[in-house]
């Protein structure tokens, strides 16, 4: 994430074992500080769930990063993915759905101005990283 300078202004992460481990990896790795929020509302979340996360957080939040669970974090990612406009963009909508496996990222850039604005098929998928593409 820092290599390709992925760098959240917020990190909203489930409060269970597993993701708060996985945060504290993360940001061990990120230069400077870090702001997180864990919580409950993550925890096992759908879809529906993790999107109105999103939706609630402020406007002053440029680059956010979720840590939460499959099917829902899959689930999402591909429901807030436009229809791909590029092959690189194919190739990556592709691999999240052949499967999202755990400690992958899915990285999405929407063109709105608030969060509560985002919306699903609106965002591009810039990037997806697997462990194993490491």
């Amino acid at each position: 994430m820092a290599a390709k300078t992925y760098l959240p202004d917020l990190i909203m992460s489930s409060t269970s074992r597993r993701t708060t481990e996985t945060v504290e990896l993360v940001i061990e790795r990120l230069p400077g500080k870090q702001h997180i929020e864990y919580t409950d509302r993550l925890y096992l979340a759908g879809a529906r769930d993790i999107l109105a996360t999103i939706r609630s957080v402020q406007k002053s939040v440029s680059r956010l990063l979720i840590v939460g669970h499959n099917p829902g974090m899959e689930q999402l990612a591909t429901q807030l993915s436009r229809q791909p406009v590029k092959r690189k963009e194919r190739d990556r909508f592709d691999q999240i759905e052949e499967k999202f496996p755990t400690c992958a990222l899915a990285v999405l850039d929407f063109a709105v101005a608030r969060w509560r604005d985002v919306a699903l098929g609106q965002g591009e998928l810039v990037d997806f990283v697997r462990p194993r593409d490491l």
